[in-house]
């Protein structure tokens, strides 16, 4: 244990793994201000999902391409409740699996597969980049999407290479923290009450925008960004503040876009701050 993030007030909206980031803050000796964003849940209408999975239950797909580990956990949960997880885990491993970053292969080494195709970079780009060096013709190719990102730029360049997409979104985003909670955590990083927030997915600095724009808070949300150190996760979390004009300041390094090397550069530049 360490104590450089010492008196250190650090926002943390993740909602999945919230207990783990902030243990590791706190073990630096950071004092967290935990604020939940985004809770994830099954998709409220499981019809599409289930069909999907007996679908590619039955072999249907040549390819799928997960863009997140929840999507997958989300997939086998459904599984398991209709009976299918044997055969969904059969054709997931006769399949050719093309992974957008770390978190999707982490999950697939959870039951023991490997990813066949990573993708150059982390996003979309990064996926199609990949796929490029492959003959798509005539290939079906499953897509897990996520919420908020129908991806009509994959689902576009798969038909545009001769292939057949068949996406599958199973989970939703909703609000976690009540909106009071969030407005509290956009007064006290205006006033200067808060010295960094650490961003682990986009959605989160989506519901801060929204918070802020629906009580007439962007003014407010503005100067509180301003004011502290801003770090993301990974490029998707950092270009979605850039789209807010936020300044990223802290992203891991590497392409290790995991939590650990995230608190590692936070302190660093937290550390760097305090010195200057």
């Amino acid at each position: 244990m360490t104590e450089e993030l010492s008196g250190r007030r650090i926002v943390v909206p993740e909602t999945r793994e919230l207990g783990q980031l902030v243990r590791m803050l706190e073990e630096r000796g950071a004092d967290t201000v935990p604020c939940p964003m985004i809770a994830i849940r099954d998709a409220p209408d499981p019809a599409p999902v289930e069909a999907w999975l007996r679908r590619f239950a039955k072999g249907t797909c040549d390819d799928f391409v997960l863009m997140t580990g929840e999507g997958l956990r989300r997939l086998l949960g459904f599984a398991r409740r209709l009976d299918l997880e044997p055969a969904f885990l059969a054709a997931l491993s006769a399949t050719r699996k093309i992974t957008r970053g770390p978190k999707p292969v982490r999950a697939l080494r959870e039951v023991g597969l490997a990813a066949d195709v990573p993708a150059d970079e982390p996003t979309t780009e990064g996926i199609i980049a990949a796929l490029e060096r492959y003959d798509l013709t005539a290939r079906r190719v499953g897509v897990q999407l996520y919420p908020d990102n129908p991806n009509e730029r994959l689902l576009k360049f798969l038909k545009d290479a001769a292939a057949e997409p068949d996406p599958v979104l199973p989970y939703v985003y909703v609000s976690e923290a009540d909106d009071k909670r969030v407005i509290a955590v956009i007064a006290e990083m205006a006033a200067g009450q808060i010295d960094a927030i650490a961003f682990t997915s986009a959605p989160q600095v989506r519901r801060l925008r929204d918070v802020a724009r629906a009580s007439g808070r962007e003014a407010e949300l503005r100067q509180g960004f301003e004011r502290i150190v801003v770090a993301a996760v990974g490029p998707i979390v950092a270009q979605e503040l850039d789209a807010l004009g936020v300044q990223v300041n802290v992203t891991p390094h590497d392409n290790t876009f995991f939590m650990k090397p995230l608190v590692r550069e936070l302190a660093a530049a937290l550390m760097k701050d305090h010195k200057c």
